[in-house]
Parts: C-alpha cells; sequence; structure tokens
C-alpha cells in the first residue's frame, strides 16, 4: 500500500518571519526558494503546512 504525498514548494522567504516559521520551514526539508519536496499526506505535515500558508504553495 502506497501513501498518498504532497509536494511542497517554498515560495517566499522566511527571513524576516518568526523563528517558529522558520524552524517549520527547515522540518519541511526545504532549504532553498522555489525548491520542491514531496512529503507523505499526514495530518502532521498538513497542519505544519496550514501554519505558514504565506510561505509555501501546494504543487499539484
Amino acid at each position: 500500500m502506497s501513501q498518498k504525498m504532497i509536494k511542497i514548494k517554498l515560495t517566499n522567504s522566511p527571513i524576516c518571519t518568526p523563528m517558529k516559521h522558520k524552524i517549520i520551514v527547515r522540518s519541511l526539508g526545504l532549504k532553498k526558494l522555489n525548491r520542491i519536496v514531496e512529503r507523505p499526506d499526514t495530518p502532521s505535515f498538513r497542519g505544519m503546512v496550514a501554519k505558514i500558508p504565506h510561505l509555501l504553495a501546494i504543487v499539484e
């Protein structure tokens, strides 16, 4: 059984954001702008994405 995956893209820089937002970006595995990572579609990852929607985009 394969898990569903979501693709997450870092669209804006986390430079002038609170430290919590920077920690979330790094924990998602995002390091550079316009990079895309694939993560499992679980409630924990969805929650992290929901905390910083102004920095991320979900790619279809």
